[in-house]
């Protein structure tokens, strides 16, 4: 039976709601009702109550107030507010203080028995989660008075080098634990719910420390049974595995047992736990190594998500060092300049997998979501200029990007942005002329190291006629496409000349010219001075 206390002014409400509620038939008790927040307050002092139905405007003690009570002083009592006020701060008090439910009047019978049997879904999950952590809190206590802990911090101290090796084997053998074999893996396993301590409430704080507990037993016992090696608690999120003597079984065993180690924590709790497990060592000096390389799999859950088994002994190295979104950012570029959704979105895909394959960093996959919102920017300044309020939160966005803790999510912040300026370039830059004379432009960026680049080779790109293409250029521009091409070709050259050595003939070719006389004309037509003397200058 659950127990209801109503809370309003207005004593024909209080009569008219307690008459037109069939109580029992809720599997529900009107326990009181009160006039206002200040008798509310008294009488739950006194009284069980497991649901509130409370007023706002009211003398002595508002609802308000009354929620701000319950908040802080019955945080299992589910409130219910309703309200002939419709203010936006009031919504915004009923949200601060957890209120479950925020009504306008009036409010109809019917109305009032849906909200009810929501409630009493609430009022359940707020007592089952209540007996779990009364049940976890009695399985600490048990665990803090026996030695469990003690041995956790030896073995952490011997893994992480915190302490002198010989003194923490000392100590641990005192204990009646060996760590004597002829090799060692680590590996840690991780609550996923609980892994970002910092972004949780201090009562889920609390539960994870309680979790954890849990996930100490359950690799304890699994371990032991196995007798693989031993186990340690890491904190209020982890517990860590030594295997020892791996080579007396392969690695199919440490998955195996990793495996049941994850259903079993998925079937006792709910939970998702994700492991790593390090590369084999043959010291105990070097178990800090077996460590760090645990932690660097975990390191993969930004990118990859939760629920993970990787063991880095499995994994196949990837060269960074060859690793370059080059060619699908200028694809997704061309894309957008375009107007090709499609093909836009599917260079996104596109970069997105080959950032997985990759194994990125989270600062390296940063980078590169950086470099996508760059992309995009830098095309709609090429097509439109510095245009409306998009271009202005692009800092934001990157600062959105990076705050974010998973891959999925971040990639999710930079697709929005994308979609954003696509449409608005959609919208500013919608006429044909303007959109082939940016392709042209971007033709020529590409291809001006071509000796036979011309007039007719754009427009056979574009599929337009030379005397159309000349005329939109020029409407479009202010320059005639040979003006675009020389510019452009002055311009790679005068970069050439000034940060590297190459020989004159080298940079003519280099910048579409086959004739090394005709480009030092053309250069010293374009800025003064001849392609050697613009180089002495640069360089001194």
């Amino acid at each position: 039976m659950y127990r209801i206390l109503l809370v309003d002014d207005e004593i024909l409400v209080r009569d008219a709601i307690r008459e037109n509620i069939d109580w029992a038939g809720l599997d529900c008790e009107l326990v009181g009702d009160c006039e206002n927040g200040q008798v509310a307050a008294e009488f739950i002092k006194t009284h069980e109550v497991d649901i509130v139905l409370t007023d706002i405007c009211m003398p002595y003690m508002d609802g308000m107030e009354l929620s701000h009570f319950l908040h802080d002083n019955y945080p299992d009592i589910v409130i219910v507010v309703f309200s002939g006020f419709g203010e936006f701060e009031y919504a915004k008090k009923a949200i601060q203080y957890n209120v479950s439910e925020y009504l306008l009047k009036p409010i109809t019978a019917m109305e009032l028995r849906e909200v009810i049997g929501r409630m009493k879904i609430i009022v359940d999950q707020k007592q089952r989660e209540k007996k779990k952590i009364e049940n976890l809190t009695s399985a600490s206590s048990s665990y803090k008075k026996n030695a469990l802990m003690i041995r956790s911090k030896g073995v952490e101290a011997l893994v992480k080098g915190t302490r002198d090796s010989e003194q923490s084997i000392r100590e641990l053998q005192n204990m009646g634990i060996s760590m004597e074999a002829s090799d060692y893996r680590v590996a840690v396993i991780e609550m996923d719910l609980y892994s970002e301590l910092s972004l949780i409430s201090a009562e889920k704080r609390k539960e994870s420390a309680l979790m954890a507990f849990v996930l100490f037993n359950v690799c304890d016992e699994i371990i032991t049974r196995e007798n693989a090696g031993i186990v340690y608690q890491a904190g209020d999120n982890r517990s860590c595995v030594i295997y020892k003597d791996c080579a007396m079984f392969d690695s199919m065993k440490i998955n195996r047992i990793s495996r049941e180690i994850q259903q079993n924590m998925k079937e006792l709790m709910g939970m998702d736990v994700s492991i790593g497990i390090g590369v084999t060592v043959r010291s105990l000096e070097k178990l800090i190594k077996s460590y760090q390389t645990a932690e660097e799999a975990l390191s993969r859950k930004y990118l990859l998500g939760g629920n993970l088994l990787i063991d880095m002994e499995q994994q196949e190295t990837c060269d960074l060092s060859c690793f370059s979104l080059e060619k699908p950012l200028q694809e997704f570029a061309y894309a957008i300049k375009t107007g090709k959704k499609e093909e836009m979105e599917l260079m996104l895909a596109k970069m997105e997998q080959a950032i997985k394959d990759a194994f990125l960093s989270e600062e390296q996959v940063g980078i590169y979501l950086q470099k996508i919102i760059q992309s995009a920017v830098t095309v709609s300044k090429q097509m439109v200029g510095d245009f409306t309020s998009l271009l202005k939160q692009q800092d934001k966005v990157v600062l959105k990007v990076l705050e974010q803790k998973s891959f999925q999510l971040a990639l999710q912040a930079v697709k929005e942005y994308v979609q954003a300026v696509f449409e608005e370039l959609q919208k500013i830059s919608g006429s044909s002329g303007q959109r082939q004379a940016l392709l042209a432009m971007d033709y020529i960026q590409t291809h001006y190291m071509e000796q036979d680049l011309s007039l007719n080779s754009v427009c056979s790109y574009l599929n337009i006629s030379t005397s159309y293409f000349s005329t939109i250029f020029k409407e479009e521009t202010g320059e005639t496409f040979t003006e675009v091409l020389i510019r452009t070709r002055m311009d790679k050259a005068k970069e050439l000349l000034s940060n590297t050595t190459l020989k004159n003939y080298e940079i003519a070719e280099m910048v579409g010219f086959s004739d090394p006389h005709y480009f030092g004309i053309s250069f010293k037509k374009a800025t003064g001075k001849t392609p050697t003397e613009y180089a002495k200058e640069m360089r001194r």
